[in-house]
């Protein structure tokens, strides 16, 4: 089967074909109703794709979603309100509000402490009214014989304000709620779940009546995750800033001890003991064995990590003995004097609850930071302590309880979970904010969970034995003491639970708004589904009514409004067919793909519905001044290449001089666009879409030749098509007259001139006997002849002073044969050479201006003896030949003479102005110590690079002597070394010379791998490593910044102070590349000091 033709293939094409052959003056009904697709076949209705380009095809728009028979479930716009109900047998999770996940771990721990959890609630706040009647109420923990979902539950919607839990916190990286699912057809947003009232008169007032809340909503609330808002607020925490956990700990354990230290009840009062224990400093003299001891108590034990891989090692090192020597002497009070001595900690009395911090989180002396310790550490499930204390008890042995884990690489950010065993069923439980999952299988990972960032290769897991655990993510501990049946303290712990009657009204009441909240959103599912239903009734109707079939009237409508319409849940906005409109304010025959054309019945019942407009009915909606229009267009361009495709062939034929006629080869290029313009304003000289005119290419303009006259206005025409306007004007001189450049015209036969003149009747005609210009012609010849004394010159000038233009045999004060010299102003001979180089480009160089190298008393501003040793100074040592040549071809408005007067000593005249030459110094120091938005450049190299610098720095420091007075080793430099490092050096030759000297010019041309910074004098080193951090990825501690083969050092240095000036090119070299991104966070971020808990309830300052 033969392959459809271009025409049949493009409908936009074929909506015109007939335009080519028809006068715009003749178009017919039928015309016009072909541009605006009108007889299209409609698409079947079981089609997939919907045909842009006919606007009868109504398939593919989404209806598709709609048509058939629809499950009730599928018109649910707010997923099932019993998804956030708290499941059966399961725990409470808690709302992560930020950055707050590191108080979550915390509280969950405190509350499977059944025996703290238990005071809590006997806690009294000091306003609540005498007489608080209490209440019990089993807890709704896990018993042995309930069963808790091990499976996270499904994702759910959520919208509005729970919105905010879709993200990631920017400051901690926390998990902060599900992805959204959408559902077909699309729903609506749900209602978030009620939020907990927390401006109840019953509220509580204090950190602990908060924490009893908590605690009684953990056991008794009906939610999946409650919000611990009020006691974040109540501790004036900031939820967005992560905090250190350890400190928190610590700092919140002596805010409870204060708060229950004068309660009623001894119970409470002591509560806090469970997590007491007591240590001693003791410091023994070596020489008289005395010593002191100090007893502490502590909360927790604070356990070094690094260099360590067991818990046993950590724990050794935090009993270890410290010598007390040098420096660090003990003043014994006993001698009287600093002697040598003994220091170490002595466990007295260990707690019934043991909190071990890891202390993972230290201070890196090196960058001055914080930073994260990623090694593992082993803990066994049964730690026995009895070896540990002073006085060894008969068996204190402490089982695992909980563990809290950091995930992530960096200190100054990551995500705080919880790994807990619940004392009823015996069961390890993940709580990870509002997620709780139950750990199972035979071999638990306690304290493992994976980085939060990727693609760092992870160290090899230790070989553990049975009951030990090894985590690398791990920070605190939490053991509880095994106890003997017959030993307790106090009393027994009730089997219930005892809650105030305050607390347990509030969670009812809690409750209540939850249930109102699950019955209010059952209720809007109902209405949903009887919603969704008549969208369905609505849509599978008028799917029946919108064809229209010939002959029945039709109107036309957006087809993004019909997209709309079919995919949105809820009813669209109004109908509007603004942008379908053309200027007549008919449909627009260029935007039949936009628009869709639909029975009269329809569309009556859409508007009636939905409103808006304009409506577009019938016959009375074509627009035949719009077709008319672009028939003229393409009738036009039908012409125009038919034309063109005469004037193309007949130019390869050879052409008389005496019959043919002058044409500018950039009017015969654009030609086509001009004709457009004058046959088809609207157009604007070219075609659009697939019915545009591109520009002809096949008289391309010469790229060689003479250049146009200097008296013309067209020299020069780089701009091609943008620069003419009217036909021959790029071969027309000022005066009107032919140009005399003959190589931007070209002959063309009288045929081809009697077309072109049909298109361009005001067009310039010249025949090709016709006489150029004689006054253009005239300034041509002057210009040539100009240029040849150009040439001349140069070439005089270069024989006279080659070494001067070549730079070579430069004079030099070092050679002491060298009596009398004399000093150029370096700008002339910059100049100098550049007209030499090119004299058609440049005008000659007339002047010598010394009188820049000379003060106002005409005295010299600079030494002679450093005159020509730096490329930036502005004087330049010549020869006494070389001055005697530039004496008589240049006009020097003033001689520097310099001779030797004896050996150590130069004499100029004019003579050196000592004051002037001071001023001048310090004001250049001044302006290069203090500058700002100046621009440097820093390259970056490689080992590989450096290595191939040294070698090359190496092999150029040779001196001559060397290589001339060793045979030998002139032999191996141009044989066998040569050819090991050459390889190298030369394919990196750019590198190493850049390296070796690093230049400032006025004009710096970059190389690969340097990048341009802008800085200012009074910026700190610092400042400029975390620009380069930016730019290279480097963490600013691989940073190794180096000026002229000195490394910068200081992070407070100025970089004033370390001689940075504008334009210097510094080279970084990187120690390692740094595959974690967070270190490179790290930085920025410790950039803002730390406060801490600074100004929070935690230091008794709100």
């Amino acid at each position: 089967m033969p392959p459809k033709s271009r025409q049949s293939q493009n409908p936009n094409r074929q909506a015109w074909q007939w335009a080519d052959t028809t006068e715009p003056a003749r178009i017919t009904q039928e015309n016009v109703q072909t541009a605006y697709r009108i007889g299209l076949k409609a698409c079947p209705m079981d089609g997939r794709r919907n045909c842009k380009n006919n606007p009868n095809c109504l398939v593919g728009l989404g209806e598709s979603q709609w048509l058939g028979e629809i499950d009730d479930e599928a018109f649910q716009e707010i997923e099932d309100p019993n998804n956030e109900r708290r499941a059966e047998g399961s725990f409470v999770g808690l709302k992560n509000l930020g950055a707050t996940c590191y108080v979550n771990t915390f509280l969950q721990v405190w509350f499977h402490n059944q025996e703290f959890r238990s005071a809590m609630y006997q806690y009294v706040e000091p306003d609540l009214p005498k007489g608080d009647k209490r209440t019990t109420s089993p807890p709704r923990s896990p018993k042995k014989t309930s069963v808790v979902k091990s499976s996270p539950p499904s994702p759910r919607k959520q919208t509005g304000p729970l919105q905010e839990e879709d993200t990631v916190s920017s400051t901690t990286g926390c998990p902060q709620g599900s992805p959204q699912k959408n559902s077909s057809p699309p729903t609506s947003p749900k209602k978030p779940p009620p939020p907990m009232d927390h401006n109840d008169g019953l509220m509580p007032t204090t950190v602990c009546g908060h924490l009893q809340f908590i605690f009684a909503l953990l056991q008794n609330s009906s939610r999946r995750y409650i919000d611990p808002s009020a006691f974040i607020q109540s501790l004036g925490l900031d939820t967005a800033l992560q905090q250190d956990a350890q400190e928190f700990s610590k700092l919140l354990m002596s805010l409870l001890e204060d708060s229950t230290r004068y309660q009623p009840n001894p119970w409470v009062r002591d509560i806090m003991q469970q997590f007491r224990g007591q240590y001693a400093y003791s410091t023994r003299c070596n020489r008289c064995l005395q010593g002191s001891s100090r007893p502490s108590q502590f909360y927790e034990l604070d356990l070094s990590i690094q260099g360590h891989t067991d818990l046993s090692q950590c724990v050794e090192e935090f009993l270890q003995e410290e010598k007390l020597e040098g420096d660090n002497q003990y003043f014994c009070s006993f001698c009287q004097s600093k002697q040598n001595a003994a220091r170490l900690i002595s466990l007295l009395s260990l707690p019934r609850v043991l909190n071990l911090q890891l202390l993972r989180f230290v201070f890196d002396r090196n960058t001055g930071h914080k930073k994260k310790l990623n090694n593992y550490i082993r803990f066994p499930e049964v730690l026995d302590m009895s070896r540990y204390l002073r006085k060894p008890e008969n068996e204190v042995v402490y089982e695992l309880q909980a563990v809290l884990i950091h995930r992530g690489h960096s200190a100054y950010s990551g995500h705080y979970i919880a790994h807990i065993k619940d004392k009823a069923s015996s069961c390890w439980y993940k709580f990870n904010d509002e997620e709780i999952q139950k750990m199972e299988g035979k071999k638990l990972q306690l304290g493992c969970e994976e980085d939060l960032e990727g693609g760092q290769k992870q160290p090899k897991k230790p070989k553990l034995q049975k009951g030990s655990h090894a985590s690398r993510n791990a920070y605190m501990l939490v053991y509880n003491r095994r106890m003997p049946e017959d030993e307790g303290r106090g009393e027994p712990l009730p089997v219930e639970t005892a809650i105030p009657d305050r607390l347990m009204n509030m969670v009812h009441r809690d409750n209540q708004k939850f249930e109102e909240w699950v019955r209010e959103m059952k209720d809007m599912r109902q209405q949903s589904v009887v919603s969704g239903k008549a969208r369905h009734q609505e849509i599978t109707e008028l799917c029946e009514l919108m064809p229209a079939e010939e002959g029945e009237a039709y109107e036309w409508i957006s087809t993004d409004w019909l997209r709309e319409w079919l995919s949105e849940s809820n009813a669209p906005r109004s109908v509007d067919n603004s942008k379908l409109t053309c200027t007549h304010a008919r449909a627009d025959p260029h935007k039949v793909s936009d628009m869709k054309r639909i029975s009269k019945q329809a569309a009556e019942m859409i508007y009636s519905k939905y409103g808006g407009g304009p409506s577009l009915s019938d016959a009375a909606s074509l627009c035949w001044e719009c077709v008319r229009v672009t028939c003229a267009q393409l009738h036009a361009k039908a012409r125009v290449a038919e034309d063109h495709k005469f004037i193309t062939s007949t130019n390869r034929e050879k052409v008389d001089r005496n019959k043919g006629y002058w044409v500018g080869k950039e009017s015969l290029r654009v030609w086509r666009q001009l004709a457009m313009k004058k046959l088809a304003p609207d157009s604007g000289g070219e075609g659009n879409g697939e019915n545009g005119v591109q520009p002809d290419d096949s008289e391309p303009t010469s790229s060689q030749g003479a250049k146009s006259s200097q008296g013309s206005s067209h020299e020069n025409m780089e701009n091609g098509d943008e620069d003419i306007t009217v036909f021959n004007e790029d071969i027309t001189c000022d005066h009107n007259h032919l140009l005399p450049d003959e190589s931007s015209r070209r002959l063309v036969s009288e045929a081809v001139w009697r077309r072109l003149r049909a298109y361009f009747t005001d067009a310039p005609e010249f025949r090709g006997s016709q006489h150029v210009c004689q006054t253009c012609l005239m300034k041509d010849k002057e210009g040539e002849q100009r240029e040849e004394l150009h040439k001349m010159m140069a070439g005089e000038q270069k024989a006279a002073l080659m070494q001067l233009y070549q730079d070579k045999n430069r004079p030099g004060w070092e050679k002491k044969t060298v009596q009398e010299l004399y000093i150029v102003n370096r700008l002339f001979v910059e100049e100098w050479r550049q007209f030499v180089k090119q004299p058609l480009r440049y005008d000659p160089v007339s002047t010598v201006g010394n009188m820049a190298l000379l003060c106002p008393h005409k005295g010299l501003l600079y030494r002679p003896e450093l005159t020509g040793s730096d490329p930036s100074h502005p004087g330049l040592l010549v020869w006494p030949a070389e001055w005697e040549v530039i004496s008589k071809t240049f006009l020097v408005d003033h001689t520097i003479r310099v001779f030797r007067e004896d050996e150590d000593r130069l004499v100029s005249k004019p003579a050196l102005c000592e004051d002037c030459l001071d001023a001048r110094v310090l004001q250049e120091e001044q302006e290069r110590r203090e500058y700002s938005s100046a621009t440097i450049y820093i390259r970056k190299i490689t080992s590989k690079e450096e290595k191939i610098a040294n070698l090359q720095r190496a092999e150029l420091n040779l001196s001559s002597s060397e290589e001339e007075n060793d045979p030998d080793f002139q032999q191996m430099n141009t044989a066998a070394k040569k050819r090991k490092i050459s390889k190298e050096v030369s394919a990196n030759n750019v590198v190493a010379a850049s390296i070796n000297q690093v230049r400032r010019s006025s004009r710096h041309r970059r190389t690969r791998g340097e990048k341009q910074f802008t800085i200012s004098s009074g910026q700190t080193l610092r400042d400029l490593k975390i620009q380069v951090m930016h730019a290279f990825s480097v963490a600013p501690f691989d940073q190794h910044l180096m000026l002229n083969g000195h490394a910068l050092v200081g992070d407070v240095a100025t970089l004033g102070s370390l001689d940075v000036q504008p334009g210097s090119v510094l080279l970084l070299k990187v120690d390692e590349p740094v595959e974690d991104p967070m270190m490179i966070e790290d930085f920025a971020k410790a950039s803002v000091p730390e406060e801490g808990f600074k100004g929070t309830g935690l230091l008794g300052v709100r």
